[in-house]
């Protein structure tokens, strides 16, 4: 299924569904078009267009998303994309983007793009990492030459990259942390809130706060009244995906998604598998991202209505069937399960673009389906079909 949306820069301004707004004057608008329970169907407006959600964001790390042209994203629905902040910095650095044009016309993408804030990346960093009320110094993967980053520096680099939403820098602590621990996290985490907001200068981008909190509900709950007491467009829930158990993370984010607030986007942070998207959706979660269907792709390991499919296997060998008959990518229509296993045995590099093709585009058709669902009042019904799916998955 295809998203309806069309996309495109014409004479300074984006046209969204052959309507032109300016760069700035409607960057922000968010609607709810419908609700089920607490899943919603909502509308973002960012100075590359609109987004509907909900939504799950490919990500381009390193200013691409791997095997992929952005013709090919566009054709198979992507509406935006993520950038990494750290890996960016490091190489080619913000102002040499910032020199080319910026981030969109540097990478050739036309539509939205969020980038994280960079905290995620240096806080893994743990052994190269020193962090104060000032910032985090850290040493860089590629050189070790020694770096800084603080909420003001993270906000300049994202200007810089001209991203249309704009992560504010958080602290992300691994999974399991004390409780004291996590408490002086939250309070550093909103400070650093405040003065990435005062840092701001850039009114094209979309400026979204994170919530922390760890597993510990009541954490969670009081980390959210301190993040949303910051006027902002969007909020986030950050600090999943750090090793928790995933069924404790549903758990909370059941509890948490519906208290955020309903005139803004909700984004969850990093996640995840089809099953995590159907079930966070339903918590009214309106923005997704991961790594996981690119990464899974390049290894072999592929997402489909019949459920996983590891095409290594031996069974694939002879196999004439297309990947999955219920999909309508450019792989399934013109690829047997037996040449996509030739070329993932034989190392050749059209393995990994037409496993990240399909897979990329079950999650987007995934969510467009989800869309429809909700729009339609059809969602439990589509929801439940969907868990039927992937609860194997």
């Amino acid at each position: 299924m295809k998203n309806n949306t069309d996309v495109y820069s014409q004479n300074g301004m984006v046209a969204v569904d052959g309507h032109h707004l300016s760069d700035t004057d409607k960057a922000g608008a968010f609607s709810v078009l419908a609700t089920a329970g607490n899943a919603r169907a909502c509308r973002l407006t960012t100075s590359h267009g609109d987004v509907e959600t909900p939504i799950f964001m490919p990500v381009g790390t390193k200013g691409t998303v791997k095997a992929m042209l952005p013709e090919e994203l566009k054709e198979m629905g992507s509406q935006i994309i993520l950038g990494n902040t750290y890996h960016l910095h490091l190489r080619p650095g913000e102002k040499t983007i910032a020199e080319l044009g910026g981030l969109h016309k540097f990478m050739n993408w036309h539509g939205p793009i969020l980038t994280d804030s960079g905290g995620f990346q240096v806080f893994s960093l743990s052994d190269l990492n020193k962090i104060s009320e000032k910032g985090v110094e850290f040493r860089s993967h590629i050189d070790g030459s020694k770096l800084f980053i603080s909420p003001e520096k993270s906000m300049e680099i994202q200007m810089d990259l001209g991203a249309d939403i704009i992560m504010a820098f958080d602290e992300c602590l691994p999974h399991p942390s004390p409780k004291e621990k996590i408490l002086e996290s939250m309070a550093m985490t909103k400070r650093w809130l405040i003065r990435s907001k005062e840092a701001m200068t850039r009114k094209e981008s979309l400026l979204f706060g994170i919530v922390q909190g760890g597993l510990d509900l009541e954490l969670r709950m009081k980390s959210l009244e301190d993040i949303t007491s910051v006027e902002l467009p969007g909020y986030a829930l950050g600090g999943f995906s750090v090793g928790e158990p995933i069924h404790l993370m549903h758990e909370l984010v059941k509890v948490v998604g519906p208290n955020m607030p309903k005139d803004k986007p909700r984004y969850l942070m990093g996640v995840g598998t089809p099953l995590d998207l159907v079930l966070m959706v339903d918590a009214g979660i309106d923005m997704f991202d991961c790594v996981m269907p690119t990464r899974v792709a390049r290894n072999g390991n592929l997402f489909t209505w019949q459920g996983k499919v590891s095409i290594k296997r031996t069974e694939y060998r002879n196999d004439p069937s297309p990947l999955d008959p219920e999909c309508s990518c450019y792989t399934c229509k013109n690829y047997s399960k037996a040449y996509l296993r030739h070329l993932f045995m034989s190392g050749e590099i059209l393995s990994a673009r037409l496993n990240t093709i399909h897979n990329l585009h079950f999650y987007l058709d995934l969510m467009a389906k989800s869309r429809v669902a909700i729009k339609e009042g059809k969602w439990e019904e589509f929801r439940d079909f969907c868990l039927t799916r992937f609860i194997k998955q």
